[in-house]
């Protein structure tokens, strides 16, 4: 079976770091993701999906990510449940995140995000096509195996 999730999007709070009672280091927090489509007219919506950080991974979102932040994350989904005091069951369906990455560049004091300097542009490299002497593509051509 295969499990797995690859998302971007920015942090709704900071996140906090925690330790179970075997001090073993976990965070949750929130991503903001924006859909890749929006009806015309409409503003393009947003799900806010629920994340959860284990170990050295939790360690380093609760040190290095803030709110509003970018981040990129691949990890697997995972649903529980639990009941509470009331007896009420209660469904949870969370991303486990297993690698967390920056996704913008580093912000200064005042919240602004800038990217280093980029190189001078240059003109991008030519790429050319290897032809067989025996085989050529012409545009006529609709007989082709692919």
């Amino acid at each position: 079976m295969l499990n797995k999730v690859v998302l971007m999007g920015r942090l709704t709070k900071d996140p906090e770091l925690k330790y179970t009672p075997s001090n073993v280091a976990v965070t949750t927090f929130t991503v903001a993701v924006d859909r890749n489509y929006a009806r015309q007219g409409e503003q393009r919506q947003t799900d806010f999906i629920n994340i959860v950080a284990w170990r050295t991974t939790a360690e380093f979102v609760a040190k290095y990510f803030s709110k509003g932040q970018l981040m990129a994350l691949s990890g697997s989904i995972q649903t529980r449940t639990w009941d509470d005091n009331e007896g009420k069951r209660h469904y949870v369906t969370e991303v486990v995140a297993d690698e967390v990455y920056f996704a913008e560049g580093k912000r200064d004091n005042s919240g602004t995000s800038y990217q280093a300097p980029t190189p001078a542009e240059a003109p991008a490299p030519q790429q050319t096509m290897p032809q067989s002497p025996d085989f050529e593509i012409s545009p006529d051509d609709d007989d082709l195996p692919f």
